[in-house]
């Protein structure tokens, strides 16, 4: 069974025992996490799509460690104007494991 989800303006397809990133959530490492912006939940050829959620569905996740994503590096310059600009930024993370996928 698998489910799709979205959090933190993204999309995932998730099933129970992956592992994946997402924007970082407010939990601690070790916490249960309920996810209810279920937009889709499958199993096999079966599809139940939401109208934008499926009613009463939810995936549980628990936590597994929070973190920083790699470097990415921002730069800027226009030509003949002596105007360069360097700028860098680290986008957070939380680690989640799924652990169960409940349908409606």
């Amino acid at each position: 069974m698998y489910a799709v989800i979205k959090t933190g303006g993204k999309q995932y397809k998730v099933a129970a025992g992956e592992t994946l990133k997402v924007e970082r959530l407010v939990a601690d490492v070790g916490q249960e996490v309920r996810l209810d912006q279920v937009l889709a939940v499958g199993a096999g050829a079966e599809l139940t799509t939401g109208a934008p959620l499926v009613a009463g569905a939810s995936v549980i996740a628990s936590v597994v460690s929070h973190g920083r994503h790699d470097k990415v590096r921002i730069f800027k310059m226009r030509r003949r104007k002596h105007y360069q600009k360097r700028q860098g930024h680290r986008q957070s993370f939380t680690e989640i494991r799924i652990t169960a996928v409940n349908p409606a």
